[in-house]
């Protein structure tokens, strides 16, 4: 059986992850933490979701080294951490010493979690935001994952409006995008600040 699951900052997925709040991350080498080249899937779903946005009068937006950090390390926890059943959303990040966990839940009360991982993670400046998809389909292309991926985001007004800038995200201006995947994950993410490391080689 084929499961799509996805997650807007306004769109809850139920699950846990073993997480226990207020964790302190240890002290990480920002300046080493940018992804230096994209994979495929990576390239595929960034060109994607630019190609959408320019088919709706919108700039592409860049590709940010430091938020392609955060998108894969996220992806990759999710990976090795989620677990059906709980009451932790896909925001959450599980016990590590590299970053604070939390378990984020439908009251937003762990939001800052969320947002300030580019700062905590990255040499990237400002909040960042994250929309995600899980899928267990094993898919003939990349190119079928990542339309997949945005076809999930595209149906959901919280997704879609945040791709868009449309809605709460109208006065959004992207300034950085970063994009991961690992385990069926694949994460994105958003920022309204140019990234000091750049672009990913691509």
């Amino acid at each position: 059986m084929k499961l799509n699951l996805f997650l807007a900052p306004l769109v809850i997925l139920i699950c846990t992850l073993q997480v226990k709040a207020g964790d302190p991350p240890s002290a990480v080498d920002k300046r080493s933490n940018a992804v230096s080249s994209l994979n495929a899937e990576e390239q595929e779903l960034a060109d994607l979701i630019n190609e959408y946005r320019r088919s709706k009068g919108l700039k592409a937006v860049p590709l940010s080294a430091s938020l392609c950090r955060v998108a894969r390390l996220h992806a990759t926890d999710l990976s090795n951490n989620y677990i059906y059943g709980g009451h932790c959303n896909l925001h959450s990040w599980s016990e590590d010493p590299r970053w604070s966990s939390c378990c984020y839940t439908p009251d937003h009360k762990a939001a800052e979690c969320m947002w300030n991982k580019p700062r905590e993670l990255t040499s990237y400046p400002a909040d960042g935001y994250e929309i995600a998809f899980y899928s267990n389909h094993d898919y003939p292309s990349v190119r079928d994952l990542v339309a997949d991926a945005l076809g999930g985001w595209k149906s959901s007004p919280g997704h879609h409006d945040l791709i868009i800038n449309r809605g709460k995200w109208k006065t959004a201006k992207w300034q950085a995008m970063g994009v991961g995947f690992a385990g069926g994950f694949t994460i994105v993410w958003f920022g309204e600040v140019p990234d000091p490391e750049g672009m990913p080689a691509l």
